[in-house]
């Protein structure tokens, strides 16, 4: 015989419930699943044994941070030890719990058997269906209080204790970074075509889309273009040559007179344009700095734009760091991927390292290989920026020469130095910078044929 209670973590507190004796566990399920969305006949099937309320609201968050990581907090083995009987030969007691990792937290601390199979979940989700009706003095009110209040601040502690650190930034302004170069090629496109009905000549002496937007706010009517404008179209154009077209070509123009409302609005487009480029200069700034500071060796290796969508495209650095090298190397190509396997043909050499600059100076021949190679340094490189406690960007910077010293060796044939040695002279800079990241460095260096021991230790760190 056993005897069967079950757990249950509200926002309010512990509940523990006693489930009613039948000869066949088999029979419990079907009667639990029949029982659940009626009062009369769930009340039937438990019994509240014992429900202890938080005192205040910090409690009850420190208790979900604990149950979240499966750890028994103090209060809940204090409620159990008091409402769970102990078992004997003749009768067993077995606990039964949502989460498998609290039960054996509670196993080890008070060693009750703990059980989350069978009908133990069906009767979790009746308690939380009726928890309201099963304690005495509570109401669907206050339990949705509870939850709601608990529920925020438990969010606002992990937003605060985010272990991605403050990846979530780079998320967001790569993504706003990206979504600017769109809207900017879009805009510079529209205003290319709505200028060109009263100035159709400038396009072709002024082919970039921002001096264009720039040279169009600053002539306006062509007509009233003179001599007087040169040295600003010098500044917009940097070219005195230029500048002296736009003037000659303004002159002869085969462009259609405009009226200066049209004129007005024009100017108005153009300066949102220009406003919305010098913007993305700021964004493209703040992405760097918050690069620098989150994943200096990343930034470095592949620059920071590159490093920063293959942060966004895992989700943070931490999930970036645990991908092995094969899936950084067609990290963005996974429809590819798909295909390749599915027809059965060539699966992608790259993703979104194809924006790196090394895979353009390798050849043809070489992409793959340049591919493979750039992928297994990002890899290093995320894993130092992410478990790293001081970050700084010297091992970027020897990874960086591993790059370049590899393309080197498919187009010369000079054979680059071993990983080894590089990570050692890394060690070495670091050391001097940061004395406390390679304390334990010199004495595993005494030891004989384990000379790859100081980078694995600072990996790890």
């Amino acid at each position: 015989m056993s005897k069967l209670f079950v757990l249950f973590e509200h926002a309010a507190g512990y509940a523990l419930f006693s489930v009613r004796e039948f000869e066949e566990v088999g029979m419990l399920l079907p009667q639990v699943e029949a029982s659940v969305t009626d009062l009369q006949r769930f009340n039937q099937v438990v019994k509240l044994v014992g429900f202890s309320p938080f005192k205040t609201a910090v409690t009850a968050l420190e208790n979900v941070n604990s149950i979240s990581e499966g750890i028994a907090p103090d209060d809940l083995k204090l409620f159990l030890d008091t409402n769970v009987p102990r078992g004997s030969k003749k009768e067993k007691v077995v606990l039964g719990i949502a989460d498998p990792k609290l039960g054996a937290s509670i196993t080890e601390a008070l060693d009750i058997k703990c059980d989350h199979t069978g009908a133990i979940p069906e009767i979790i989700r009746g308690i939380r269906y009726h928890f309201s009706s099963l304690v005495k003095g509570f109401s669907n009110q206050s339990s949705g209080i509870a939850q709601l209040g608990l529920g925020h601040s438990y969010s606002r502690a992990k937003v605060k204790f985010n272990v991605n650190r403050v990846d979530n930034m780079i998320i967001q302004s790569i993504a706003l970074l990206d979504q600017l170069d769109k809207d900017i090629n879009t805009f510079s496109m529209r205003i290319r075509e709505w200028y060109s009905y009263h100035f159709p000549e400038l396009v072709k002496i002024v082919p970039d889309n921002y001096m264009y937007a720039k040279a169009a706010e600053l002539i306006k009517n062509r007509k009233e273009l003179t001599q007087d404008h040169l040295e600003a179209l010098e500044e917009i154009v940097m070219d005195s040559a230029k500048a002296q077209a736009i003037i000659d070509a303004s002159k002869s123009s085969m462009g259609m007179d405009i009226s200066p409302i049209d004129l007005l609005n024009i100017e108005m487009f153009a300066k949102r344009v220009i406003d919305l480029a010098d913007y993305r200069k700021e964004l493209s700034e703040y992405l760097r700095s918050k690069m620098s500071g989150v994943a200096p060796n990343l930034a470095t290796l592949i620059g920071d734009q590159v490093g920063a969508r293959l942060i966004a495209h895992a989700g943070s650095l931490t999930n970036l760091a645990k991908y092995p090298a094969s899936t950084v190397q067609i990290l963005g190509a996974e429809k590819a991927l798909f295909r390749a396997l599915k027809t059965k043909g060539n699966t992608p050499k790259y993703g979104l390292l194809f924006h790196s600059t090394f895979i353009g100076r390798a050849g043809m021949k070489n992409k793959g290989r340049i591919s493979r190679y750039l992928a297994n340094k990002c890899s290093i490189a995320s894993r130092i920026d992410c478990f790293a406690e001081l970050p700084c960007n010297i091992f970027g910077e020897k990874l960086r020469q591993q790059v370049e010293d590899r393309l080197k060796f498919y187009e010369t044939g000079d054979v680059p130095k071993k990983n080894i040695e590089v990570m050692q002279e890394a060690i070495e800079e670091a050391s001097q910078i940061v004395p406390a990241i390679t304390e334990e460095t010199p004495k595993k260096k005494k030891k004989k044929d384990k000379k790859t021991k100081p980078t694995i230790t600072l990996l790890h760190k």
